[in-house]
């Protein structure tokens, strides 16, 4: 039961996390030096760093998704026209692009195969054939 507990309480906290990430990088997706949008690029960079290190120091894809739910839930909530009238992202190309990259993003972190259950098979094996070379 416990462990039931930590692991809603971990995802509820990725989600909020990602929820972070995904305003502040929002905010500063729009920042540009000449041609080149640092601020998309460093969003993106940020936010594929939180999943990437969810996704890999808890082992578990469900708080990688839990987070990225929280990044897009949040980016398209202020997406949208405000009570004011005011928009944080505006309908504009690089608006457009920053929505697909971070829904990229998150579906490439939470979609990345598991590696680590290949390396032990292939350790496994390489330990086994070690074995047999030097029983024959």
């Amino acid at each position: 039961m416990r462990s039931v507990i930590s692991r809603g309480l971990s995802w509820l906290a990725a989600l909020l996390i990602g929820g972070v990430y995904g305003v502040a990088a929002t905010i500063a997706h729009s920042y540009t030096l000449g041609p080149v949008p640092v601020g998309m690029i460093l969003g993106a960079i940020a936010c594929a760093a939180l999943l990437i290190a969810l996704r890999t120091l808890t082992g578990d894809r469900w708080a990688a998704l839990a987070a990225g739910f929280g990044m897009m839930a949040l980016i398209l909530l202020i997406s949208q026209r405000g009570p004011g009238g005011s928009v944080v992202v505006p309908n504009t190309p690089l608006g457009n692009i920053w929505m697909y990259v971070a829904a990229g993003i998150v579906v490439l972190v939470v979609m990345w195969p598991d590696l680590s259950k290949v390396r032990r098979l292939s350790a496994s094996a390489g330990a086994a054939g070690d074995r047999h070379s030097r029983a024959s």
